[in-house]
């Protein structure tokens, strides 16, 4: 890998790499035949994936003057770790069927134990393995942080924002339950969820991760660049990731058409729909949402009415206003030319992409 040349491409092998040699470490000591689905179903959920954590931090790290080592992307790897832990645990909590194409965790161990005609209940078994499975991945996750054979000062100076940054994320889940619970929200309540479960754990702390690894301290114009571009490429990543989970194409995204109106998600576009659409519309989005037969034509009716309310339009707009600001806060942020040109192109790549 060239020293600030580093393609997206080359930077995602890099994390395979270190991903795949320590998932092949993991679980072999007894050699016990009945432990390696587990092995196998984090193996599979860790192939797919955008890999955009692992790059916010590594071009975190290379923007406050690291340099290119393999320790560093064995770090960065570990957050794909932690985000397989959540889309394992979020799977359970939604009832999703698929991730990525692919059965969701504890449908696949349901599917093992019917196959299989083992006692009790399928789903029992799914659902109690998915939850094991995920954490099991965050155990991983911290295991190859701690392990990546960075400097100890370097993983000390981060520890700290380390722990923070899976506090907010164990935290964002709660909010989301709770937010679905309640049945009704707002835009700014649906934005604090979006903050802790994703957009702050998805670019602002993996880019402070980086930073802080680099330097062994987070400095001033760190922390506004972490603020400035991290959470707002942040904010805008998850209310792209709203509209995909209602207008993406399965095919790119690896989920039914519409699942989120499925599981009654309560996003920012739900939020804006609520609030701008008349109301026989509203009530119309309030009686169909969170429905798990909703079928192709209930799909299309709220898709009609997200968009005739105006909040798809007004969430494009928010996305845009939010990259753009952020791209000025990196202008303004002493990293360097190479880190620069990448996170410019990340922060793009994360707001406009279509799975």
């Amino acid at each position: 890998m060239t020293t600030d040349a580093a393609s997206m491409d080359a930077l995602r092998t890099q994390v395979e790499r270190a991903l795949g040699e320590f998932v092949e470490r993991q679980l072999p000591a007894s050699g016990d035949a009945e432990l390696e689905p587990l092995r196998t179903a984090a193996g599979d959920l860790l192939a797919g994936g955008k890999r955009l954590r692992p790059a916010f931090c590594y071009w975190g790290w290379r923007g406050a003057g690291g340099t290119d080592v393999p320790e560093i992307f064995t770090a960065a790897a570990s957050l794909e770790l932690l985000q397989a832990s959540a889309l394992v645990h979020d799977d359970v909590m939604d009832k999703s069927d698929l991730r990525r194409g692919m059965p969701a965790a504890h449908r696949r161990f349901q599917s093992l134990h019917e196959k299989e005609g083992w006692h009790g209940s399928a789903a029992q078994f799914g659902e109690g393995a998915a939850i094991l499975l995920g954490n099991l991945l965050l155990v991983w996750s911290g295991e190859m942080w701690r392990t990546s054979g960075l400097p100890p000062a370097s993983l000390a100076a981060a520890q700290p924002v380390h722990d923070h940054m899976r506090t907010e994320l164990m935290c964002g889940q709660y909010l989301d339950l709770l937010e679905q619970a309640h049945g009704e929200n707002t835009f700014e309540s649906a934005l604090r969820v979006a903050l802790f479960k994703s957009g702050k754990y998805s670019v602002e702390q993996p880019l402070r991760l980086g930073l802080v690894l680099a330097a062994g301290a987070l400095e001033p114009w760190m922390d506004e660049l972490c603020t400035g571009y991290g959470r707002r490429v942040g904010i805008a990543f998850q209310l792209r990731d709203d509209i995909l989970g209602v207008f993406g194409d399965p095919a790119q995204t690896g989920k039914p058409a519409g699942d989120d109106l499925r599981e009654g998600k309560r996003t920012m576009l739900v939020a804006r729909t609520l609030a701008a659409a008349p109301p026989e519309a509203a009530a119309t989005v309030r009686r169909l949402l969170g429905d798990p037969a909703l079928d192709e034509d209930g799909v299309s009716a709220l898709r009609e009415i997200i968009t005739d309310s105006g909040a798809l339009r007004e969430c494009e707009d928010l996305i845009a206003g939010y990259l753009t600001d952020a791209l000025a806060a990196l202008d303004e942020a002493p990293v360097t030319a190479g880190s620069r040109a990448a996170l410019t192109e990340l922060a793009i790549a994360a707001t406009s992409r279509r799975t």
